[in-house]
């Protein structure tokens, strides 16, 4: 009996571990909790946010008679979190980015805006004038931002911003805001018909007489999911990067059997042809945006 006591505790305290990493690995996909931060980033500061009229961009950024300039941008009634990362000497922003990019994905968030180097605008604004954080202040060249949002179930809506940037020294920072936006507040991009229209969801794919789709699980189970909607439609964009040697239809052609590729393998998963529309540009259509390049897919899904 002796013997059994503590093997029993053992089990007990096993079994407490697993129910609480399990808990805290579903936690981490809420909407509502902060992202976990990138890996190989040190947390330098964290600022409390509420504000009646917190600044939030959805364009580049320009700087006029010492004014902040932006096509499109909001002062919104938010409250949530600020942090300052310093990313370690053996990693990358770009890994950085991407690794935010991945969670926001997970959690079905949709990218408002981003935009990468001298397109954003100056960094010195973004530093100085918008996010109040003069260590971000580096390369205008080197930089690069995204804002997106997410609708929970009971209508509560969530923005995260992420902006990385290299400064002169070489040293890399991320700054992260995730902030809860007040019911009723207009965020743009994210109205009635942002609502119906989700993704796009980029596949990128290479291949001839064969396929292969570079996409996560979580892209597809979501796609599924919101193709059981009636009356969903899923829309598939055939782009292709001209290569070298081949000719504007070739290319086209090269697109259009990826697209046809992947709406088997979405036939296979239950989203029917009769739901499906494919549209094919090929290289005919130029997407400046850096997630959005070379030999890939787009995916949309349009409910009623």
């Amino acid at each position: 009996m002796s013997n059994i006591l503590p093997v029993l505790l053992i089990f007990k305290l096993l079994a407490s571990v697993v129910l609480f990493t399990g808990s805290a690995f579903a936690s981490a996909a809420l909407p509502e909790t902060l992202p976990q931060p990138f890996p190989q980033s040190k947390l330098e500061t964290s600022v409390e946010i509420e504000s009646s009229g917190h600044l939030v961009l959805f364009s580049p950024v320009r700087e006029v008679n010492n004014q902040i300039r932006s096509e499109t941008m909001a002062r919104l009634p938010v409250t949530g979190e600020g942090r300052l990362y310093q990313i370690s000497r053996d990693a990358s922003r770009q890994q950085a980015r991407e690794h935010y990019r991945r969670i926001l994905r997970e959690r079905g968030a949709q990218i408002l805006f981003e935009c990468s180097g001298i397109r954003c605008g100056r960094s010195n604004v973004w530093a100085n004038q918008i996010f109040n954080q003069s260590v971000l202040y580096g390369r205008d060249a080197t930089q690069d931002y995204l804002v997106a949002a997410v609708t929970t179930a009971d209508g509560s809506r969530w923005l995260t911003s992420v902006y990385t940037v290299t400064r002169g020294n070489l040293r890399e920072y991320v700054w992260m805001e995730h902030l809860q936006v007040a019911p009723g507040a207009l965020i743009p991009g994210l109205g009635s018909l942002s609502d119906r229209v989700s993704g796009p969801v980029v596949v990128p794919w290479q291949g001839g007489v064969t396929y292969q789709f570079d996409w996560q699980a979580t892209d597809r189970r979501r796609i599924s999911e919101q193709a059981r909607a009636k009356g969903a439609v899923v829309v598939l964009v055939g782009y292709s990067e001209l290569g070298a040697s081949e000719s504007y239809d070739e290319s086209m052609q090269r697109a259009r059997e990826a697209a046809e590729s992947l709406s088997e393998v979405l036939n296979k998963t239950g989203v029917s042809k009769q739901q499906q529309e494919l549209v094919i540009v090929g290289p005919s259509v130029v997407v400046t945006d850096p997630g959005r390049q070379g030999d890939r897919v787009e995916v949309m899904v349009i409910t009623r």
